[in-house]
């Protein structure tokens, strides 16, 4: 059996939603939902200037650190994948592809943020481009992101996407798990890891509603299951990332409970 290393994180002050501190909850249940493994509950610092947030990152690394088995990240906001997928990129370098399952793009800078939260400038970060404390050692290059099921980009967003050569596959393009094989294959070749980074918003809110930011159109759970499956059943799984989940409504649990074990049971299953 794969040894799991839950690392469970409610960071929830980089967040722009008005509901944030549902966050800390939602990192405890998430936790709660995956079964088994080795625990440890993440400290964040009391506020989101950059030198906090670094701190809540270098605590996170210390974490990771003494992880012995697959990462699984559970915020909390999607700030709390920063370090993760750093080390990730630390660890394979050009093998890596980051999958970025979000109903945003991310990719904001302090300079084009509308809200300035961070959990909206977290991927851009990582490209080498932000807040200098929030930077990694090893940037990621854009051309091994794929945006997957983003349906509310800014404008500033887009002209990134385009012009520096992000994978953005829309929610119509993931009817079939085709165009998102091609579309990691295309940033990585087959030689590859792959990072999986799910915000929950990236649900559609008529199936699942307890999140911060909700964007129509979203992707079904048993639909976002057959996707992650596909990836895991092609290539090597380098960490899971879970994010964003606001506990609201009762049957938004009862839909996210199993989603999360099958989740991660999908992403261990080769290791």
């Amino acid at each position: 059996m794969t040894l799991i290393s839950v690392i469970e994180v409610p960071q929830w002050r980089s967040s722009g939603s008005r509901t944030a501190e549902r966050l800390v909850e939602g990192a405890r249940l998430l936790a709660e939902m995956v079964p088994g493994g080795d625990r440890v509950r993440v400290e964040v610092a009391g506020g989101s200037t950059p030198a906090e947030l670094a701190l809540t990152a270098s605590r996170v690394r210390a974490a990771r650190a003494d992880a012995q088995g697959f990462p699984v990240t559970l915020g909390g906001d999607c700030g709390v994948d920063l370090e993760p997928i750093a080390a990730a990129v630390r660890r394979y370098g050009e093998r890596l592809v980051v999958l970025w399952f979000d109903a945003h793009g991310d990719l904001n800078t302090p300079d084009t943020s509308p809200s300035g939260a961070f959990h909206g400038m977290v991927l851009r970060a990582l490209t080498g481009e932000g807040h200098r404390e929030l930077l990694p050692q090893v940037s990621l290059d854009p051309r091994r992101i794929v945006l997957a099921g983003a349906r509310d980009l800014d404008a500033a967003e887009v002209a990134f996407i385009e012009e520096r050569g992000v994978r953005h596959l829309r929610v119509e393009d993931l009817a079939g798990t085709d165009a998102l094989l091609d579309g990691v294959s295309r940033a990585g070749g087959d030689e590859i890891a792959v990072y999986i980074h799910i915000d929950l918003d990236v649900l559609d809110p008529g199936e699942f509603a307890s999140v911060g930011s909700p964007a129509r159109g979203g992707l079904r759970a048993g639909q976002l299951l057959g996707l992650v499956e596909a990836v895991a059943g092609r290539f090597e799984i380098a960490g899971l990332g879970i994010t964003e989940y606001e506990p609201n409504d009762p049957a938004d649990q009862a839909t996210l409970t199993p989603l999360v074990s099958a989740l991660v049971k999908t992403c261990t299953q080769t290791h």
